[in-house]
């Protein structure tokens, strides 16, 4: 195979050149290497391969912390500088925001970083026990996607949780049957480690007695999951603290269910939430609406700045979470009876299928001064489509976990309902990742 040079990376992290009329998407090359590939699939006009020799080297590339980087499925960046990743996550927003919304922020917003290692809080680690191995493996299935990677440690997983994933392997291979437990769901919290075994069949008494000695051993709290997300319960021990996490420069404490939606990085959203605030400007006595808004995490932020908020969110289960939490953090309409006004805002909350939303249900919910939009990787293109002169807001700012739907989001917002896009960044919520999680600020002339 003749030698290419790597021009540019992928959202993925991929290394892309081009040889004999074709992409070349190249797992573990970097920008400006020459290399030779193997390709493990061919198309018409692409190939998917991996590096097979470096004869050129980035000086962007550093040594993987991790022993089965390339192997395992959760990282695809260790190969390269954290601070040279998040650059290269701002060259793909940046691209995306002009090859498919046809934008261009007028200013691009410094990245915000976060420690590059042991920062992950929430996961779903794989548990299959391997008759070849004769051991139970857990942890992040394979790049492929088959199989479970051979892994004793993990470095983006808080340190206690990575040092616990042999022992739990361990632990399965006592069990009755070495087949009943598929999964195991993580969530940290500032004053518990939670961990949620997804069982296929009833578990038996002497299982019982194993989760218990573990969970005393290692300080943590098991739950259980049978089937769906409603069968998530308590197992062990009852009297563990509740997971939650805080905002501290809003005085909020977040209670959550270890199957609730939260970010990975808790630190991380501390520093993204103060620039969504920042960015948004909430003042006493604006209306405010926060669009998808999950549990809470912006919402009540926005109401501790004295604006009125409506949180919408399309499950029933996070809309009842947020409300005991905005009761929680005393910024329900019942904790501003108790209190007066006072120039401190309050928060409700309301269900409502965004992604089938239309310019008759947004009037409905009447005007609002701005919006905060956090959606899903789906983007929020029915809700932006519903906007009018009647209801548009003055500024909009936009989360997104997705740079190619923030890019299609923009286009509209910008060439069909007349924003202009001032400001937008990344912010590295997965480092050794090729996630690219962003913020924008659209504003009306």
């Amino acid at each position: 195979m003749n030698p290419v040079i790597i021009e540019s990376l992928d959202h993925e992290g991929r290394g892309i050149a081009h040889a004999e009329g074709k992409v070349i998407f190249i797992e573990g090359a970097l920008t400006g290497e020459c290399v030779t590939y193997s390709a493990y699939r061919k198309k018409n006009n692409y190939e998917q391969a991996k590096v097979e020799r470096i004869l050129k080297q980035s000086f962007m590339r550093v040594l993987p912390k991790c022993p089965v980087f390339g192997v395992c499925g959760g990282c695809s960046m260790q190969h390269l500088e954290v601070r040279a990743q998040v650059a290269v996550k701002q060259r793909v927003l940046e691209d995306n925001l002009q090859r498919i919304g046809k934008v261009k922020p007028e200013v691009m917003l410094p990245p915000i970083y976060g420690q590059a290692w042991g920062y992950r809080e929430r996961a779903r680690l794989s548990v299959r026990h391997v008759l070849k191995k004769g051991k139970t493996l857990v942890g992040f299935r394979e790049q492929n996607g088959k199989y479970v990677a051979d892994m004793s440690h993990c470095e983006i997983l808080t340190p206690k949780i990575a040092s616990l994933l042999p022992l739990l392997g361990e632990l399965n291979e006592k069990f009755t049957a070495k087949d009943i437990l598929p999964q195991i769901e993580v969530a940290v919290g500032e004053q518990v480690d939670v961990l949620v075994l997804r069982i296929l069949q009833a578990l038996t008494p002497s299982d019982e007695a194993l989760i218990k000695q573990f969970a005393d051993t290692h300080k943590v709290q098991f739950w259980t999951q049978t089937k769906g997300p409603e069968t998530v319960v308590p197992f062990y021990p009852l009297d563990a603290p509740p997971l939650s996490y805080s905002l501290p420069e809003f005085g909020i404490t977040m209670p959550f269910a270890p199957t609730e939606f939260t970010q990975v990085n808790s630190a991380m959203n501390r520093l993204m939430v103060s620039r969504a605030m920042r960015l948004l400007a909430p003042q006493a006595g604006e209306r405010i609406a926060d669009f998808f808004c999950g549990l809470g995490n912006f919402t009540l932020p926005i109401a501790r700045s004295g604006a009125q908020v409506l949180g919408v969110e399309g499950s029933d289960a996070l809309v009842k979470r947020a409300r005991q939490n905005a009761a929680r953090n005393g910024l329900d309409k019942d904790s501003l009876s108790h209190r007066g006004r006072g120039g401190v805002g309050v928060a409700t909350f309301q269900e409502m299928n965004l992604f089938g939303m239309d310019e008759a249900m947004l009037s409905k919910l009447g005007h609002f001064d701005k919006w905060l939009v956090d959606p899903p990787r789906d983007g929020a293109i029915e809700l932006l489509r519903s906007i009018s002169d009647m209801n548009a807001p003055r500024r909009i700012v936009y989360v997104s976990c997705s740079p190619s739907t923030l890019a299609r989001d923009a286009e509209v917002l910008v060439h069909s309902k007349g924003y202009t896009l001032k400001a937008a960044g990344v912010m590295n919520m997965f480092p050794q990742t090729s996630h690219v999680e962003s913020i924008a600020l659209f504003e009306l002339p």
